[in-house]
């Protein structure tokens, strides 16, 4: 259903916010001692993920209004999309990291400014757009940018954190945008499940989710709880992750 026009503005200053805050983050914590080195997603380096967040901005930048009349996917049929091109969208980070490795904030710096810049040009109704993938509406587009933005900070907090042996690094990610995409997420579980849940630790929940910490009970029942006390969190070993 689409989203009443305070919403979309709303959700287009939490990923500017997201933005900036990594986007500074990186400026400051992405040195050359740790653009090179792996990062914690197997078959990525540091310099990698962080060509990957202008890319997934850039998805944002290249929407155009659909056609009318155009039924737009769902946030969960869309994210549904992201394991079966896995593969592509890693090399896709890899040949732009070489392109952009003399200064990759400056290509990131454009490709956010535009996808900015797209977000109120295509708003403020929440309107059915066309991005890469699939057709969506407005709101789903840019939730989801905030989730890869929030996905991969968190990411690259973890990497540059291993690569420099150090806990010292601040944090890239929002608090505001790590709620929004955590309850997202949540939904689309509570909606498959038809279970009264709520987010007891956001981050944790994330990487979970996200397919960034191995799934057990014990980790499960840290992320979520249920809404009653007489009630108890399901199993989710065989929905998750849902990236």
């Amino acid at each position: 259903m689409p989203l009443p026009a305070t919403e979309i503005a709303l959700l287009t200053e939490t990923l500017a916010r997201q933005w900036r805050r990594v986007r500074t983050w990186v400026g400051d914590a992405v040195g050359d001692d740790v653009r090179g080195e792996p990062s914690v997603l197997p078959g990525w380096t540091v310099a990698e993920l962080v060509a990957h967040l202008a890319r997934a901005m850039d998805a944002l930048a290249i929407c155009v209004p659909a056609n009318p009349g155009t039924a737009p996917a769902t946030f969960a049929e869309y994210l549904g999309s992201y394991p079966d091109r896995a593969e592509e969208v890693a090399e896709t980070a890899r040949i732009i990291a070489r392109q952009i490795e003399d200064a990759p904030l400056v290509w990131a710096d454009a490709r956010a400014a535009a996808a900015l810049n797209e977000a109120e040009a295509l708003g403020p109704n929440d309107v059915v757009v066309q991005g890469r993938r699939a057709p969506v509406l407005l709101s789903t587009m840019l939730v989801s940018r905030v989730l890869e933005l929030v996905v991969h900070a968190d990411d690259l907090l973890r990497s540059v954190r291993r690569a420099r042996g150090s806990d010292a690094a601040p944090d890239p990610v929002d608090p505001v945008a790590l709620n929004l995409v955590a309850e997202e997420l949540l939904s689309i579980v509570v909606a498959r499940g038809g279970w009264d849940l709520e987010v007891a630790d956001a981050r944790t929940w994330l990487r979970l989710a996200a397919g960034r910490v191995p799934y057990d009970v014990d980790t499960l029942t840290r992320a979520l709880r249920p809404r009653f006390a007489s009630d108890a969190v399901p199993d989710l070993g065989r929905m998750l992750p849902l990236l």
